[in-house]
């Protein structure tokens, strides 16, 4: 099975935020060569880790 299979991204998270903070948010993940995506899921990753979320909660 292919490293990428594992980790498959089947879920959705929408959040609602302000335009001007969205926008200034998207524009700088593109200076830093990014995307808001991956920074979001960087985050709750982290978020997941510092807070002590189980393994058995997480997948991927």
């Amino acid at each position: 099975m292919a490293k990428r299979a594992k980790h498959k991204k089947d879920a959705q998270l929408i959040v609602r935020i302000n335009k001007v903070e969205r926008d200034a948010f998207v524009g700088l993940c593109e200076e830093v060569d990014t995307s808001a995506a991956r920074e979001v899921r960087r985050f709750i990753r982290q978020f997941l880790e510092e807070y002590g979320a189980s393994n058995q909660n997480v997948k991927g």
